[in-house]
């Protein structure tokens, strides 16, 4: 089988050593705890589970061992296996979904999206996939047989073609196209299983011409960079940039934020821009999802801040621009970055930030 990407579009306390302390009697997580968790995948397999603030690991009830976690929504995960299958499975009990079969992947992007209730066995479900620079996207709802395509490049607005990022936001897919404008597919019903409900566009998603300099990173290389669209709580389209630096210190990385200008909706308006966000107020946004969450210090979720691990959350391979794990959380007031010195020792080759529910 060759390796799948990933997205979007679902404890043992250590010491001295950096590696998971398999003789520690690690306890069962809470799954409705609702605090960020870290799904760690060691280059030698398996899965860890981690609340890196706490330096916790968590037990779980099952072997992934042959398994590749795709996406995630709450505490399901889109998994595959050494044979090909797709299924939804629960990380902290047995519970899985078995979802039609596909006779062969070669890379793409997957996510999972939960859709009414707060388990999938009682509500429904949405899978969206695409083969690595495949002509549509396919998705499956609870009850379908097999998948569905949507169009990405042929018998679609010239405007929406082509496919650089999606998410997945109940039955709502956002699509950031090629040409930079939003495509917005409604994926609850319509003849083929869903509508195009996308805004006739004016102006595509364009950041500005002069951004604003990047304070401590003169003389420093780029190694990475990546922009991506977030959907807030409000339903309100984000695009993020973010742009790494060596050597890896306090400000080695930056994020820009930006969203739609006002002036927008003024009909003399001919040319604008995107605007930069000083801040997202009270809200959390999390990269590997593509959304944005409600903060809850309670909960471990900080508000004004971005959690992330990868400036690729697909994980496809551009030999251009190298996909790098850097796990972190940047405070967008302060503009500086938090980064979890007890994980760096892992050898991972993947990480995702999910929020058990």
């Amino acid at each position: 089988m060759e390796e799948l990407d990933r997205p979007a579009a679902v404890a043992a306390k250590r010491s001295g050593s950096p590696k998971y302390n398999e003789c520690a009697k690690a306890p069962r997580v809470d799954p409705k705890s609702g605090s960020p968790l870290l799904l760690l995948s060691p280059e030698e397999g398996g899965i860890r589970v981690c609340k890196p603030d706490e330096d916790m690991f968590y037990e779980t009830t099952t072997d992934f061992s042959g398994y590749r976690f795709l996406a995630s929504s709450g505490k399901w995960f889109l998994v595959v296996d050494s044979r090909s299958d797709l299924y939804i499975i629960d990380v902290f009990s047995e519970d899985r979904i078995h979802l039609p079969p596909l006779e062969s992947i070669n890379g793409g992007l997957y996510m999972v999206e939960r859709v009414g209730s707060n388990e999938f066995k009682n509500g429904d479900y949405v899978v969206v996939w695409q083969f690595e620079q495949g002509q549509f996207l396919g998705f499956c709802k609870k009850g379908d047989l097999h998948y569905r395509d949507i169009p990405i490049r042929v018998d679609v607005r010239r405007e929406f073609r082509g496919l650089k990022d999606v998410v997945l936001k109940g039955y709502s897919l956002y699509s950031l196209v090629t040409r930079n404008f939003i495509r917005h597919m409604d994926l609850s019903g319509g003849q083929d299983g869903f509508k195009d409900v996308s805004v006739i566009p004016r102006f595509p998603m364009w950041m500005p011409d002069t951004p604003r300099a990047d304070f401590g990173t003169e003389g420093k290389k780029v190694i990475s960079f990546s922009d991506r669209i977030a959907v807030t709580t409000s339903g309100e389209v984000l695009l993020v940039f973010t742009k790494a630096y060596e050597p890896f210190c306090e400000r080695s990385r930056i994020f820009r934020v930006y969203k739609r200008d006002p002036k927008e909706l003024d009909p003399n308006t001919y040319d604008t821009r995107l605007v930069e966000m000083e801040s997202i107020g009270d809200e959390a946004l999390f990269f590997d999802l593509g959304i944005t969450v409600p903060a809850d210090l309670t909960l471990g979720i900080e508000p004004n801040s971005i959690y992330f691990t990868r400036n690729d959350r697909f994980g496809h391979k551009n030999i251009c621009i190298p996909c790098l794990i850097d796990i972190c959380v940047y405070n967008i007031a302060t503009r500086t970055v938090k980064r979890f010195h007890n994980l760096s020792n892992l050898n991972l080759k993947d990480a995702q930030w999910f929020l058990p529910s």
